[in-house]
C-alpha cells in the first residue's frame, strides 16, 4: 500500500530554531521516501510587506527563499507580519502561522494517510490528536526547543540535524556528508565512561529504517564511528555521552586500525 503524505512546514518557527537554510529538496526526499506519494507540500512563510517597500534586499531574499521553495513543488503560503502597538507606544509583530496550519491540515487530512508536520511548537498538540483521531499517523521533524509534550504525542520523531545535507554546514560548503573527511551529525550510541571512549552513529542514507539502530545489521541505514574522549570538545558531558538522544557534530576519519572502520574528531555540541 502505497502511503498519501501531507506535509506541513512552520518556517518562521524552524527557521528560529536552527533550521535555517532548510533544502526543501531534501524535505521532499524525506517525506517521499520508501515510494510515498507525496499528495501536499505546504510551507508558511511571514512576510513583511512594509520592510519589503522600505528594504530592497530584504524584499529580494524573501523572494528568491519563495521561488527556490516553489520550485521544488511547495506551495508557499505566505503570512503577512502585522504590527500592533501599545498605549505606552511599543510595536509588536506578529506573523503567526498555526491556525493556518491547523485549518488546512484538517481539511485536507480525509485525503492522507500520513502527515508530517515540521515545527517545535507545542501549541499543535491538539491538532495532532485530532489528526490521528482522524486516522492519520502523524509524524514531526523539528530541530531546537521542541516541545517535549509534543514529541510524546506524535507517532514518530526525526531530529531535523540528523537528516543527511536537510541543513547546512555552513562553515562546510562542499560538505559530501558522510564521505571521509567530512563534517556530519549524530548521536552517541554507546559510550564507556570507564574507558574514555564509545561509538557514535550517524544516519548514511535517507530511508524508512532509521529505527534499525544496530548498525552491523545491513537494512539500517546508521553507521558507527569510533570516538575516544580525547577528541570530544570540553563542553560536552558524560551526561551528554550516556543519555544518546544529544545531538553532535563530528569529522569522519579512516581507522588506523580497522579495515572500513572510521573515527570521530572534532566531536562538539550542536544541540543540548
Amino acid at each position: 500500500m502505497t502511503l498519501k503524505v501531507g506535509v506541513f512546514v512552520d518556517a518562521e518557527n524552524v527557521r528560529y530554531n536552527g533550521g535555517y537554510h532548510l533544502r526543501y529538496d531534501v524535505l521532499r526526499t524525506f517525506a517521499g521516501r520508501n515510494d510515498r506519494r507525496l499528495i501536499r507540500l505546504n510551507t508558511y512563510v511571514a512576510f513583511d510587506q512594509e520592510r519589503a517597500t522600505q528594504d530592497p534586499e530584504y524584499a529580494k531574499k524573501s523572494f528568491l527563499y519563495q521561488q527556490q521553495a516553489r520550485q521544488f513543488g511547495w506551495k508557499v503560503n505566505l503570512k503577512n507580519v502585522r504590527r500592533f502597538t501599545n498605549d505606552d507606544g511599543q510595536t509588536t509583530i506578529k506573523a503567526n502561522a498555526d491556525l493556518d496550519i491547523a485549518v488546512d491540515a484538517l481539511t485536507q487530512a480525509e485525503h492522507l494517510d500520513e502527515i508530517l508536520l515540521v515545527t517545535g511548537d507545542g501549541d499543535f498538540q491538539p491538532l495532532v490528536t485530532a489528526l490521528q483521531n482522524r486516522g492519520c499517523r502523524v509524524e514531526l521533524m523539528g530541530f531546537d526547543n521542541v516541545s517535549r509534550q509534543l514529541q510524546r504525542q506524535v507517532d514518530q520523531f526525526h531530529s531535523g540535524f540528523l537528516i543527511p545535507n536537510l541543513v547546512p554546514i555552513a562553515y562546510e560548503p562542499k560538505n559530501q556528508w558522510g564521505r571521509t573527511g567530512s563534517c556530519v551529525r549524530g548521536i552517541c550510541a554507546k559510550w564507556f565512561p570507564d574507558k574514555g571512549y564509545g561509538f557514535l552513529g550517524f544516519l548514511d542514507r535517507i530511508d524508512d529504517n532509521s529505527w534499525i539502530t544496530n548498525a552491523r545489521l545491513k537494512e539500517s541505514p546508521w553507521k558507527s564511528v569510533f570516538c575516544h574522549i580525547n577528541e570530544v570538545a570540553s563542553d560536552v558531558t558524560e551526561d551528554d555521552l550516556v543519555q544518546g538522544d544529544t545531538v553532535l557534530e563530528f569529522y569522519l576519519q579512516e581507522s588506523p586500525q580497522e579495515e572500513d572502520g572510521l573515527v570521530a574528531q572534532n566531536v562538539r555540541l550542536v544541540q543540548a
